[in-house]
């Protein structure tokens, strides 16, 4: 096909302006010298943990029923102690140990009987600060503690020495504070009660997830940290860049997800920007794939642009001309 001078010339400053838009190409770079090896996946011997006991009805909201204003004083006090009592259920228990849901504020109920002496076992690691027993003369309290270090678990001791008494049980520890209700009987008598904390295993479960893994399979001994960060300065500006030999790890700030996340492009031969597959986890971006560069960019007028970029590259020349 023979090219007009008019077509050729046309053609000519097209491809001149093409490659005056170019942004600036990827530096040259070797491939690793080593083999990739994945970290090897080992079947845990640790046992799961056993699955804790819950009471299936956590203490009442006070606020949700309250006494009407207008009775007396006593009977608003007697209302709200109504409302917070915990009592034993046959589903809270644990073997002969009953188990409440701890809330603070609740009350809970402990039966015991002349004899017989009831155990009140706290969570381990918690350390006893001091007890207060309103009745101090016809009940007996005392306490103990079993394991040691960190398995080291408080039990505190009460005995009636008579039937039909009822008092009040104050202890406190270095995590919290417990109300407990004595009250004798004949010949019912709950050999021991202890909680869970659905509070802190929600807190517990949080940090879990906050703590997991951005990625399995990787080894420390592999990473490699040869990435520089060029570019705007807004909120999500990734802190570091680093690869594994396989994928690469582009951790942002913590709080990342109160803005917006700006998509991920990398930059070819020609330095324009191409799609890639990359995956968010948590504050980290997964890209499955490595790249010689790559451009974090966001908005339109003015777009914000922060540049990702192998060091251990050789610059590429971006002359029209071939040179620098």
């Amino acid at each position: 096909m023979t090219l007009t001078p008019i077509r050729t010339a046309a053609l000519l400053g097209t491809a001149f302006l093409a490659a005056c838009s170019h942004e600036t190409p990827p530096p040259d770079i070797t491939y690793d010298n080593d083999a990739f090896h994945p970290a090897q996946t080992t079947r845990s011997t640790t046992l799961p943990p056993a699955p804790a006991i819950v009471s299936s009805v956590l203490p009442t909201n006070l606020a949700l029923a309250p006494a009407r204003e207008h009775a007396a004083p006593t009977s608003r006090v007697a209302h709200a102690n109504a409302v917070a009592m915990q009592e034993p259920r046959s589903d809270g228990y644990l073997n002969a140990t009953q188990v409440y849901a701890f809330a603070d504020g609740a009350l809970y109920r402990l039966y015991a009987a002349p004899g017989q002496v009831s155990d009140i076992v706290l969570e381990a690691g918690e350390t006893l600060t001091a007890i207060s027993a309103g009745d101090t003369v016809r009940w007996a309290v005392g306490d103990t503690a079993s394991g040691s270090d960190a398995s080291r678990q408080v039990h505190v001791m009460v005995k009636p020495f008579a039937a039909g008494l009822t008092t009040n049980l104050v202890i406190l520890t270095s995590k919290r504070t417990y109300h407990v209700v004595l009250q004798s009987t004949t010949r019912a008598v709950m050999a021991a009660m202890s909680w869970t904390y659905p509070d802190e295993q929600l807190i517990a479960g949080r940090q879990a997830v906050d703590a997991a893994p951005i990625d399995t399979g990787v080894t420390l001994q592999a990473l490699n940290f040869r990435y520089a960060i060029t570019g705007d300065t807004p909120p999500w500006r990734p802190l570091r860049a680093f690869d594994d030999g396989s994928k690469v790890y582009i951790e942002f700030p913590a709080r990342i997800d109160q803005g917006e996340a700006p998509p991920l492009f990398v930059v070819n031969s020609n330095g324009g920007n191409d799609l890639v597959n990359y995956r968010v986890k948590g504050n980290y971006y997964v890209v499955d794939q490595l790249f010689p560069a790559a451009e974090l960019r966001l908005g339109t007028d003015p777009q914000q642009v922060v540049r990702i970029s192998r060091t251990d590259g050789t610059k590429k020349s971006s002359g029209w001309f071939g040179g620098n």
